[in-house]
């Protein structure tokens, strides 16, 4: 049974890096955000960009600490890549979360942020338990790949599937736990309504949050692991995602439905992913058995974004050109 490396990072890197990440939160939420405000594009793109450095920053420290060296390297950054990505389709459920709760504009940072320390927590316990999952059962990333050809395949028929989030399990179950007020309450998430303890519709905005990112949890962790089985390359790619996924909102809010390629996008790569996936874990002597460099899956996901990207823009939603046409002679 094959096991899971423990290649350049010990215990202490793992502290180092979780006092790091809790120390930009708490410069987002104590310094940066200390009042609420709305987050124009231009803020949220500085911070994007940031955090995007501090990721090649960590890319290179990968590449000069860790013993796997240049490879480690890469398959962080193919890894980082795959979560941004992924986490991108996030934003399109935010939006009809925000949209369906009617959550101020100055309010939607507050909620992320704390959503995000959350992601965090949940993340790092599904990393850890899907890494002694396959370090003992080296047949559970056949399961992870074909968890991934079924949510490609999701992504392609059910692309227009509708989001009612009133119907949703986690809203009438945070609605049944604790009483909810009818109004917001500035950035408070509970209040003291007639001497017990109350929560604010923000609160149930945060609890589908978290909920939302445990769904897409199942999906995204199993894809990281089609690049490394490294939990350490693992857990602080899908960090860095998270942390950029809350700026990368408000960089794309008012923007997200020009990228409908986005979906047949993802839907390929996660294609790609479960394939590599199940092709490396057969029997090396079977004559379908590949081996797909981490360089490769970069090149690949890498690519496929930008195609995408790049459609998108060619091709508007409508019909593009020739929409535009016949808007013209109407």
């Amino acid at each position: 049974m094959p096991s899971v490396p423990a290649l350049g990072f010990g215990p202490w890197s793992w502290v180092l890096f979780i006092m790091f990440v809790l120390s930009l939160l708490f410069v987002d939420l104590k310094v940066l955000h200390r009042n609420p405000h709305k987050v124009s594009a231009r803020e949220a793109g500085l911070w994007t960009l940031v955090l995007v450095g501090l990721a090649l920053a960590f890319a290179y420290l990968v590449s000069v600490r860790h013993e796997g060296g240049a490879q480690a390297a890469t398959d962080f950054l193919t890894a980082y890549v795959l979560e941004q990505s992924l986490s991108i389709d996030n934003i399109f459920v935010f939006v009809i979360i925000f949209a369906s709760f009617s959550v101020p504009a100055e309010l939607q940072h507050r909620v992320l942020l704390w959503g995000v320390l959350g992601a965090l927590i949940l993340r790092a316990v599904f990393i850890l338990t899907a890494s002694a999952l396959i370090s003992r059962f080296d047949w559970v990333l056949y399961i992870f790949g074909a968890i991934l050809l079924v949510t490609a395949y999701r992504l392609v028929f059910n692309a227009e599937e509708e989001i009612d989030v009133e119907s949703k399990w986690a809203v009438k179950l945070a609605r049944r736990l604790l009483p909810v007020t009818s109004r917001y309450h500035g950035s408070k998430f509970f209040i003291r309504e007639a001497g017990r303890l109350t929560a604010t519709p923000l609160f149930v905005v945060l609890f589908m949050v978290e909920t939302t990112d445990v769904i897409f949890a199942f999906d995204s962790i199993p894809a990281v692991f089609g690049v490394t089985s490294d939990p350490f390359i693992v857990f602080t790619s899908n960090v860095f995602a998270i942390l950029g996924l809350r700026s990368l909102y408000f960089v794309l809010l008012g923007a997200v439905d020009r990228f409908h390629y986005l979906k047949p996008a993802l839907a390929f790569i996660l294609a790609f992913i479960g394939t590599k996936m199940i092709l490396e874990q057969l029997p090396k002597a079977w004559p379908v058995h590949v081996d797909i460099s981490s360089q490769l899956s970069l090149g690949v996901i890498a690519a496929t974004l930008a195609v995408a990207a790049l459609a998108s823009m060619l091709r508007p939603p409508g019909g593009g050109a020739g929409a535009t046409e016949s808007s013209a002679e109407g």
